[in-house]
């Protein structure tokens, strides 16, 4: 075969390659088109849902975002109760991604500090009417990966994902110097089936590595020693 056949066969496969390439994203392009026409487009249909799940949650739940800063070291007479803020409310999807996104990442918050989202209508106090017979499930995690489960932990409140309804009065995650801690609040504690349904669907939900460990503390245990982590009941 000559030089100039060679060259024509090479401009062919180029050329074939090149209609081929062109089909397949035209072909590409007007599947798209066609999800995109009759609402099929994974993301989009995903955003979608999960807007309508908010939407229809946020209706029967309103929830808060509380805020306690203490000074390291320093004891004051003011109590607990005084010390603990509001910080924003919120009953509709646009109003939860305001609130959410306003505020600050829990990396760039000084220790001792404590995040609370609670249903609305329940204080994060042990005393509370909802939480006095209730207890809390805790996780310890290191500092670089605490945000990414507080996310996901917020997100599964709003969205009811933890399928555990009136049974969950809030979450807390809790800056501390060497750790951060998330815990869960419950309003039953002597449940038992319930509080370890409650933690294996905690495991599942955020996925958590088999070296963590949950515990459980009751709030009349921690009324009793004036401790949120210390002197927990129950691991799992």
């Amino acid at each position: 075969m000559d030089s100039s056949t060679e060259k024509r066969a090479d401009s062919d496969k180029i050329t074939n390659a090149n209609s081929q390439s062109e089909y397949d994203s035209s072909e590409d392009r007007d599947r798209q088109s066609r999800e995109l026409k009759a609402g099929l487009h994974p993301l989009k249909s995903f955003v979608a849902l999960l807007w309508i799940i908010l939407i229809i949650l946020l209706q029967q739940h309103k929830f808060v975002f509380w805020y306690t800063r203490r000074t390291p070291g320093v004891r004051t007479q003011t109590s607990y109760e005084d010390n603990i803020k509001q910080i924003m409310d919120f009953s509709t999807v646009e109003g939860f991604w305001v609130c959410y996104c306003h505020l600050a990442r829990p990396s760039s918050l000084p220790s001792p500090t404590d995040l609370h989202l609670f249903k609305q209508g329940i204080r994060p106090l042990w005393e509370d009417s909802a939480n006095c017979n209730g207890g809390k499930w805790i996780i310890r995690f290191k500092k670089p990966v605490s945000g990414r489960f507080w996310e996901d932990l917020v997100l599964a409140l709003v969205g009811d994902q933890l399928d555990y309804g009136d049974n969950i009065c809030g979450i807390v995650l809790s800056i501390r110097f060497n750790e951060d801690i998330l815990s869960v609040w419950n309003r039953n504690a002597s449940d038992n089936s319930a509080v370890m349904a409650l933690r294996d669907k905690l495991k599942r939900h955020l996925k958590l590595p088999h070296g963590y460990v949950m515990e459980y503390k009751p709030h009349d245990a921690s009324l009793r020693d004036n401790s949120s982590y210390r002197n927990t009941w129950l691991r799992g």
